[in-house]
């Protein structure tokens, strides 16, 4: 699978689409300030790594998914439903990247300058964002590659 950058999802979004995206991630990053202020800042991080923008992404993703299928004639429910899942793959990749981000941050600050520990906890996010697909993809392959041999073995040896 190539990673690539598809722009045509852009032009299916709606306005509104993006404004409830951009509402409720800024919902819950509020609610977190005002959990963190009366809970303290551990309680208020806890609610930080709530996934604010993925919930809203993945019912888009199923949406413009099924309507391009049932434009084509086709029932698009399932076909929409496995899109967001490909998706919610992709966020607990990224959810791996976002622990060692919040580590380095975490044992970082205390130490460094904001720009320093940011960036380089950023950089170290997107590179274990990058190993974790690439580990899946390796599993991915070798599992698919068993399976196929297997299924060979079991079709060439007829009594």
């Amino acid at each position: 699978m190539k990673i690539k950058v598809d722009k045509s999802g852009l032009g299916r979004s709606k306005w509104y689409e993006y404004v409830v995206r951009f509402a409720f991630g800024g919902t819950v990053t509020a609610l977190a300030g005002i959990i963190a202020k009366r809970f303290g800042p551990e309680v208020g991080g806890l609610f930080l790594a709530f996934p604010a923008i993925f919930p809203a992404a993945a019912t888009l993703i199923e949406k413009h998914e099924k309507q391009k299928k049932e434009h084509a004639g086709l029932q698009g429910v399932v076909r929409g439903r496995k899109a967001a899942g490909v998706d919610a793959a992709g966020a607990w990749m990224g959810g791996i990247g976002l622990i060692a981000f919040a580590f380095l941050v975490w044992q970082g600050l205390p130490r460094l300058t904001m720009s320093i520990v940011l960036g380089g906890a950023t950089f170290v996010w997107f590179v274990t964002g990058v190993l974790v697909w690439e580990f899946r993809e390796k599993l991915w392959r070798r599992w698919a590659h068993r399976s196929n041999a297997a299924h060979r073995l079991r079709t060439s040896v007829r009594p």
